[in-house]
């Protein structure tokens, strides 16, 4: 679909006070039939807690809630766990039923599926379980949410926002108190462990990583926090993140431990600045590769084009990565309500490198960032 041709999503239900999942599930409905889907077929994780509230364990036993439109939702558990999804925040907008352990589960949901009908299934739904549908219903055919459906959680309303600007809020907290420690002469190990441990101070329910890449370290963009003792004159990227009250955090900064070089200053100046850029391009109807060029374009005109590796940003919520992502070819045009990181570096081999990102929200207006910490070069002890 073309970006000019591309509809505008309606903004999920819901206000300040809490998630409306009666007006979720019918928005699934609606995008479901919309996108050419018989119906959706959800798996414990993301998906079924952002539409239900339903948060069961994935395990070999399948769960699946069933979105069909017209149709009041289904979701079928097993019989040990029904007692749960019972009481599930939405429960009076659902038809829950069980399956008893010797029954055949994909038995129970083959006939209330088309036998030659396509269905979008939760990206994270275990293979066990998509195999066992497949058998029992060899006619029906299946494709991933993000390629079929990629705008299903990617619209926040006001309580979503709310939430992810908390958790922003509490990630800033955290960086703030983090640089005032010291970092020569520890390890980068000891460095992500008080980031976690000041994340969850400042209200996350869980981390999802902590990310401490020093001196030629932070020339890797996912490195894994190690052993190596940081030292005087090392760059220092930190990316970090988790869920609090259900909704995610992700924000990188790069600090230098004493006097960086004018060379890594201009370096970091280069990445603030593709930063800055990034940001004034939101506004709803650019499309998202568009972010990506813009940020892309000022890393490149100062010569670092080579060294800027990954994309722009990704979008988060109830997950830290998920739809929309900024990166060429992406020609989904941004909507009031998205939230999404951006977040361009330079990474030099061996040496050094350099990442700055937020969380920001596309408003009628523009961006709105949900990470407030300054984006200037910070020296940390």
């Amino acid at each position: 679909m073309s970006e000019a041709a591309a509809p505008a999503p309606t903004p999920p239900g819901g206000s300040a006070s809490g998630p409306a999942y009666a007006d979720r599930l019918r928005r699934a409905a609606v995008e479901a039939a919309d996108s050419g889907l018989a119906g959706l077929i959800v798996t414990p994780g993301p998906d079924l807690d952002w539409l239900t509230g339903y948060r069961p364990p994935p395990t070999e036993r399948l769960t699946a809630l069933l979105i069909t439109p017209g149709e009041r939702p289904r979701l079928l558990v097993p019989a040990l766990e029904r007692p749960d999804a019972e009481r599930a925040p939405s429960a009076a907008s659902l038809a829950v039923t069980g399956w008893s352990d010797g029954q055949d589960p994909y038995a129970a949901l083959a006939p209330l599926l088309g036998p030659k009908d396509r269905y979008g299934v939760s990206d994270n739904a275990w293979a066990l379980h998509l195999l066992g549908l497949q058998r029992a219903c060899p006619g029906v055919s299946y494709g991933a949410f993000t390629e079929v459906m990629p705008m299903l959680r990617a619209v926040k309303d006001a309580y979503e926002v709310e939430r992810l600007a908390a958790a922003g809020a509490a990630a800033d907290a955290a960086y703030e108190e983090v640089t005032g420690l010291r970092f020569e002469g520890r390890q980068e190990r000891e460095v992500a462990a008080d980031l976690a441990r000041l994340l969850l101070e400042h209200g996350h329910s869980q981390v999802d990583f902590t990310i401490v890449g020093s001196g030629p370290n932070a020339a890797n963009p996912h490195h894994e926090a190690g052993d190596r003792v940081i030292e005087l004159g090392d760059m220092v990227v930190m990316d970090f993140g988790g869920l609090k009250d259900g909704y995610g955090s992700d924000t990188t900064r790069t600090v230098h431990v004493g006097q960086p070089t004018a060379e890594e200053r201009k370096v970091h100046d280069v990445v603030r600045e593709a930063q800055q850029a990034a940001f004034e391009a939101v506004r709803p109807g650019v499309a998202c590769q568009e972010v990506d060029r813009v940020a892309r374009q000022v890393i490149r005109s100062a010569g670092f084009g080579e060294y800027f590796i990954h994309r722009t940003g990704h979008g988060i919520g109830v997950t830290t990565h998920e739809p929309p992502y900024l990166v060429e070819g992406e020609h989904l045009p941004l909507v009031q309500g998205m939230c999404f990181s951006i977040e361009p570096g330079i990474y030099l081999p061996g040496r050094f490198g350099v990442r700055i990102e937020d969380i920001v929200v596309c408003t009628e207006s523009g961006g709105r960032r949900l990470n407030n910490t300054a984006h200037g070069m910070r020296v940390v002890a």
